[in-house]
C-alpha cells in the first residue's frame, strides 16, 4: 500500500503542534511580564471551544469567507468580555492572537516529517491560514514541502473541497495521497472521498482530561503512536 502514496498531508493543530501546551507556556510567560493576571488555561479551552462553531458559520454560508486568524481574533475578544476580562490595547491583543502562530511541534514532529519527507510529498492540509501555517513551520521547525491551507481552496475541512483540493493541486489521484491526522472526524471525510488515511494517538492535545480521539474509531489504513512511528511503518 505504501508504495501507491505520493503525498502525505497532516492536520496540523493536535496533530503536529501541541497547540494547548505551546499557548499556555507562551501566554503564562508573557502574562508575567506584561503583569496580567489571566488564567491561560481556562481561556485556552473557551478559545478553542469557539474554533468549530465559528467555521460552521462560514461552512453553513451565515459569514462570507473569513480566516483562521479573523475568526480567532473575533472569539478571543468574546472570551475576553463573556469571562469579564477588560479587552487590552489593539497590539497587545493581537499578540495574544498571534500566538497561533508561534505553536511549538510535538516532540517528534520536526525529526518524523524529515524521514517522510525523503520519500514523500508533504505538507500540512490545515484549516489555519497560510501565514499561520508558514510562521509556525518556521518557529517549530517543519519541513514543508508546501502549504495546504484551508484557505487557498475557500473551504474549512470537513468539507470535500479541501482534500481534493490538495489532490488538483499536486495532479494526483485521491488514492495517491494519504491524510494523516489525530482526528477520526478528518480521516472518515478524506477516506469518502478517496484519499489513504493514517490515525496519529495524541491523547493529550486536550490536556490530561482528554475524551475524545482516544482511539483510532475504524480501519484507518495506517494507525501510529507518533509521526516517527508512521514513518517506520511507512519504510522512511
Amino acid at each position: 500500500m505504501a508504495s501507491e502514496i505520493k503525498a502525505i498531508v497532516f492536520d496540523t493543530f493536535g496533530t503536529v503542534v501541541d497547540w494547548r501546551g505551546s499557548i499556555i507556556t507562551d501566554l503564562t510567560a508573557w502574562g508575567h511580564e506584561q503583569g496580567l493576571d489571566i488564567d491561560w488555561g481556562v481561556l485556552v479551552d473557551r478559545w478553542r471551544g469557539r474554533y468549530d462553531p465559528q467555521k460552521a458559520r462560514v461552512r453553513s454560508g451565515e459569514l462570507p469567507w473569513t480566516n483562521l486568524d479573523e475568526l480567532h481574533f473575533e472569539a478571543l475578544k468574546s472570551v475576553f468580555e463573556e469571562t469579564g476580562l477588560a479587552l487590552l490595547d489593539e497590539p497587545r491583543m493581537m499578540h495574544i492572537n498571534k500566538v497561533w502562530h508561534r505553536l511549538n511541534g510535538w516532540p517528534d514532529a520536526s525529526d518524523g516529517l524529515l524521514r517522510l519527507k525523503r520519500k514523500f510529498i508533504i505538507g500540512p492540509l490545515s484549516n489555519a491560514n497560510v501565514a499561520i501555517l508558514v510562521n509556525m513551520a518556521k518557529h517549530a521547525n517543519l519541513p514543508w514541502d508546501g502549504i495546504f491551507s484551508c484557505e487557498l481552496f475557500r473551504h474549512y475541512k470537513p468539507d470535500p473541497e479541501t482534500y481534493l483540493g490538495v489532490c488538483k493541486m499536486l495532479y494526483l489521484e485521491p488514492a495517491a495521497v494519504m491524510m494523516c491526522a489525530a482526528h477520526n472526524y478528518d480521516l472518515a471525510a478524506a477516506r469518502k472521498v478517496g484519499l489513504k488515511t493514517a490515525f496519529i494517538l495524541r491523547p493529550t492535545e486536550h490536556g490530561t482530561g482528554q475524551i475524545t480521539d482516544l482511539k483510532a474509531e475504524q480501519d484507518w489504513d495506517f494507525v501510529a503512536g507518533d509521526i516517527e512511528d508512521l514513518a517506520l511503518q511507512l519504510g522512511c
